[in-house]
């Protein structure tokens, strides 16, 4: 259920206002601001300038009178957050980086947007002062939900989330998802800030400066929305006090002029991501009352006891099952986890198909770590990285199809470096009668590419535990896919999996050719053996479980065995999966294979799992005439 209701407006004049001197000083911060903006974007020859301009008030008055940071020290676990949605402005951060003192004269102006600076055209965690990075619109908001959420419902620490959003981005639909979750947690420390400066990067935004129509949008998300002159400190300072009282998420839209303060470009269309040349830059900055060195202290964060402590090393009790009882991964998956609820820093979220992917099983063990996130698939992959900047060991799981709704913010979980666990669920035409949308046969490719990433297809139970376990401490963005049946137990509780092994399932050493093939796949291998061994032909038969990083040398042992035979099939289409895996890592060991590639390549349709493994030529008769067929060759 939602949390109780509020009233659209907030009495503001029960908020203290600033006194003339905060005003003047809040103004002169937003005036240095922009001329630093400017120098750093002009010296670099690109960057958004005119949108790091209209910001500044903004952002001088939330930096000299709200944001409860020390700056010295980021890790302070009571500090504020402050995330940059508009990464684009960027120009504007790194000013208020130097005016805070962490970033230097030089390093603002000479090193911005340079090769190997640490400031970048978006801000990354490679500045200690970022929680991830951002620049996909509609990524930082909804993140912030996530670290939201850790400090309200999990480490109940007394810190508020900021975050800085763009007009233009207000059309992302995860920009919704996120003030919907919310409202719906009650998450009262976070406060959504809309640069309304009516321009877009082409021309006028869809709304423009209706105010009006943004707030009417907010509140029926359940938001407080309140609404200012974003070039009017003390109203400013007003409306994020008030924001801070709403008792509710609040959003303070911001009515701006794009280019504020220099009149050759001020509320122009066509500036949007244009440096200022030096002429002009000279005679903005001149117009803007000339540089200065400006230097804001550090708003003390409130006492508070210490954030999380992750525990690695505490001792999981993991399920066992019998040799040959059928379970299917998704169930182990959903095992593993409420096992892992031991761990305090394991939260788990979902997107409403929890009965489906197994999360409810952590659901009945710790219910006040698991999050719904309803079908808001790009909300909970952002979450999920805003958790996990907290330092939290979030997993995510919807069906494997549906992450490729949430793959760009899974892209910038690996370009921010966060340890986000995924498990994708009805994976293949395996699932059956469901049919071609339901299918997730592209979900390895995808998965694989993210930068350091982790991607694992375990078979049965047994390994599926042991390898959601080993995700928790992965590195980087870690992918599980599980498997819709139930197929039997193959190896004993005593069995361990690592992250870039491998495991022989069946060999000798009369071995005339290697089969692989993870989850559903690895069955029909062994059956395919079967077949091959009552013909007279040995067959070694490998689970490839590990998909990235994939176990080069395993492969490649088995391919010289075999006399470079090898057959890969999977339940995924041909490019990027399995087969392309196993194929180049044997190459780059050195060995050049006589090799076969099973794999779905063409468009499904409904039936029974055996009818559509068969009908896409993975089955066990298509693996073993395609052995048949390289031993004849």
């Amino acid at each position: 259920m939602r949390g109780p209701t509020f009233p659209p407006t907030i009495d503001h004049a029960e908020v203290p206002r600033m006194n003339p001197e905060e005003i003047t000083a809040a103004e002169n911060l937003a005036r240095q601001l922009r001329v630093d903006s400017i120098r750093s974007s002009t010296s670099a020859g690109s960057g958004h300038p005119t949108s790091s301009l209209s910001a500044a008030d903004l952002i001088a008055v939330l930096a000299t009178r709200h944001l409860r940071y020390d700056w010295a020290h980021p890790e302070v676990p009571t500090n504020d957050h402050l995330v940059f949605s508009k990464g684009h402005a960027s120009p504007l951060i790194y000013s208020l980086y130097r005016a805070v003192g962490v970033v230097d004269e030089h390093e603002l102006v000479d090193t911005y947007r340079r090769f190997g600076a640490r400031l970048q055209g978006h801000p990354t965690p490679v500045l200690p002062w970022v929680d991830l990075a951002t620049g996909s619109l509609g990524l930082g908001i909804a993140a912030a939900v996530g670290i939201a959420i850790a400090g309200s419902r999990l480490d109940e620490l007394p810190y508020r989330v900021w975050v800085l959003c763009g007009d233009s981005e207000l059309t992302e639909g995860s920009v919704w998802e996120a003030l919907d979750k919310a409202s719906y947690y009650s998450l009262a420390n976070f406060t959504a800030i809309v640069d309304v400066n009516r321009l877009g990067q082409r021309g006028p935004t869809e709304l423009g400066w209706d105010l009006d129509a943004y707030a009417a949008r907010v509140e029926a998300f359940g938001c407080a929305a309140i609404t200012v002159d974003g070039h009017d400190v003390a109203a400013i300072d007003d409306a994020f006090a008030t924001a801070a009282a709403a008792g509710r998420p609040s959003v303070v839209l911001a009515r701006t002029l794009k280019g504020k303060g220099v009149a050759e470009i001020e509320d122009k269309e066509g500036w949007h991501g244009t440096a200022l040349k030096p002429d002009l830059a000279e005679r903005a900055i001149r117009e803007l009352g000339g540089t200065s060195s400006i230097r804001v202290g550090s708003l003390t964060p409130p006492p508070g006891r210490p954030a999380i402590t992750p525990d690695p090393l505490a001792v999981i009790e993991l399920p066992r099952y019998p040799l040959g009882e059928k379970v299917a991964t998704r169930k182990a998956y959903g095992d593993a986890l409420a096992a892992l609820a031991d761990r305090p820093e394991v939260v788990v979220l979902d997107a409403e198909v929890g009965n489906s992917t197994g999360s409810e099983s952590f659901l009945a063990v710790a219910p006040e770590r698991y999050f719904e996130t309803f079908i808001a698939e790009q909300l909970m992959v952002a979450a999920a990285g805003g958790l996990a900047a907290r330092g939290y060991v979030p997993f995510a799981a919807t069906f494997g199809a549906f992450f490729s709704r949430a793959f760009d913010f899974v892209r910038m979980s690996g370009i921010s470096g966060l340890r986000i666990r995924l498990a994708g669920s009805h994976a293949g035409v395996e699932i059956g009668a469901d049919g071609p949308s339901q299918m997730a046969l592209e979900d390895l490719a995808s998965m694989r590419a993210v930068h350091g990433s982790t991607v694992l297809y375990p078979s049965d139970a047994t390994s599926a535990v042991a390898l959601v376990v080993a995700m928790a401490d992965a590195p980087g963005v870690a992918y599980i896919r599980t498997t819709r049946g139930a197929y039997p137990v193959l190896y004993g509780a005593a069995e361990s999996f690592s992250i870039g092994g491998s495991k022989v399932t069946r060999s000798s050493d009369a071995d005339a050719v290697t089969l692989v093939g993870a989850g559903v796949t690895l069955y029909e291998c062994l059956s395919a053996a079967d077949l091959l061994a009552a013909e007279g032909v040995a067959a070694r038969v490998v689970d490839c479980y590990s998909v990235k990083p994939i176990d080069a040398e395993g492969l490649a042992s088995a391919c010289r065995a075999t006399g470079g035979r090898i057959v890969v099939a999977e339940d995924h289409y041909p490019a990027g999966g399995l087969g392309e895996a196993v194929l180049a890592a044997i190459v780059g060991a050195g060995v050049r294979p006589s090799f076969a590639h099973l794999a779905v390549r063409g468009l499904s349709s409904s039936g029974t799992p055996a009818e559509l493994l068969d009908a896409a030529g993975i089955s066990a008769v298509h693996i073993a005439d395609a052995a048949r067929g390289l031993l004849r060759a």
